[in-house]
């Protein structure tokens, strides 16, 4: 299986959170937006900024994050996807959000077969599931 995973499913996974999809490690391939990396690294900053992660937590799961990163296709913000991401949409969703949908549907309409989005922002999961894309984590 190749699948689409966000960051919130990539963050939910290194931060060993409830209802993290570990099972994502079997897949074929992973392919994400290069915005995962910025984003999940933003995240663990907040993390330690508040208190919620110590600097060598934090450290340990910037690791964790770049290991997954290295097995994960990461498409560039490239104009196609940023001018997808800016069409209009058959639901509310947000600018990152879009981002990732508009990156899956590239990917999917350019590369080929994309058939999962693995997320846990319901939006998200909702955009996708009115895509045709199946959905894990929502």
């Amino acid at each position: 299986m190749i699948a689409y995973i966000d960051t919130s499913a990539l963050l939910r996974i290194v931060l060993r959170e409830p209802g993290a999809l570990d099972d994502l490690r079997s897949c074929d391939a992973l392919v994400s937006s290069e915005l995962i990396a910025v984003e999940s690294a933003r995240t663990i900053d907040r993390l330690r900024l508040q208190g919620a992660l110590t600097t060598t937590e934090s450290a340990a799961r910037l690791r964790a994050i770049n290991e997954w990163l290295e097995a994960i296709d990461l498409v560039l913000l490239r104009p196609p996807v940023l001018s997808r991401a800016s069409e209009p949409m058959p639901m509310p969703l947000g600018t990152l959000d879009a981002m990732h949908l508009a990156t899956a549907l590239i990917w999917r309409d350019r590369i080929g077969p994309l058939p999962t989005m693995a997320t846990h922002d319901t939006a998200l999961g909702l955009a996708a599931r009115v895509f045709g894309f199946d959905v894990l984590g929502t």
